[in-house]
């Protein structure tokens, strides 16, 4: 029976599902930060990025998934996130991108798919960009490219939810657990500047992808969702109806239907 949380009350109260135990996980040190990872299972690998504010932890629902499905899936807490840390950099995409390469390296991972979910969406497409060689395809879950393609934020009872359980997690996770308001702001600033593709910088994207964009997706609009999956050569548009930028809470089963279709095509 499919478990809904639309409104993200559980999430709120309980977080996502705990992800399972392993014992392959640790920090790599990288460009004034330590970046942590955990990896799940054998096989084909792929990475999960969480969307900023968040944490690996908000993947619970499509971890087992993965691992049920033969793939070796990785998540890994962005920069200034959850369990990683940061030095005074300001945060950038190219950046994120270049910690998870620096991962993928200590892992001895070649070449991976990448699931990207807001943030950590823009992350995996700088990467695919920057490091086609890398990237075996991107799905590129509720995000936006240039700045554009952002609505005007209003703070409804779903993100009121949200944002009580990343400063839950974050104050457990953190090694500066005081902080969640100046990652909030350092964040911030980001997004509202960053990334800044044109369509001729989509243009040469050379990997797979899936632009996922949500029904009712409370940060990015449709049209400019549908713009990058006309942009960039040979992607895929998948509209996820009745749920909103939080769907692999909301509806994992949903969410997780599309991104294994996708694995399923570009990790063969």
């Amino acid at each position: 029976m499919a478990t809904y949380d639309d409104d993200l009350s559980r999430f709120a109260a309980d977080g996502a599902a705990p992800l399972p135990d392993t014992e392959d996980r640790g920090y790599v040190e990288h460009d004034g930060a330590q970046i942590w990872y955990a990896a799940y299972g054998s096989g084909q690998p792929m990475i999960l990025l969480h969307g900023g504010l968040g944490n690996s932890g908000n993947w619970g629902y499509q971890v087992p998934a993965l691992i049920e499905s033969g793939y070796r899936a990785v998540v890994i807490d962005s920069r200034g996130h959850g369990r990683s840390t940061r030095d005074a950099q300001p945060f950038s995409y190219t950046l994120m991108a270049s910690d998870v390469i620096a991962v993928m390296d200590t892992l001895r991972l070649d070449r991976v798919g990448l699931v990207g979910w807001s943030d950590g969406a823009c992350t995996a497409l700088v990467l695919a960009d920057q490091a086609p060689d890398r990237a075996a395809g991107v799905f590129f879950f509720a995000c936006n490219m240039d700045p554009s393609g952002a609505k005007e934020l209003e703070f409804t009872p779903i993100l009121q939810h949200c944002i009580s359980r990343h400063q839950q997690d974050y104050a457990q996770l953190s090694s500066t657990p005081d902080q969640f308001d100046e990652l909030s702001e350092a964040v911030g600033l980001m997004q509202r500047t960053q990334p800044n593709y044109s369509a001729q910088d989509l243009a040469r994207i050379s990997v797979p992808v899936a632009i996922v964009q949500s029904e009712y997706d409370e940060f990015i609009k449709r049209e400019h969702a549908e713009y990058l999956a006309r942009s960039i050569p040979e992607a895929e548009f998948i509209s996820l109806p009745g749920v909103s930028h939080f769907a692999p809470l909301q509806r994992p089963d949903q969410f997780n239907s599309a991104m294994l279709a996708f694995l399923g095509q570009v990790l063969t």
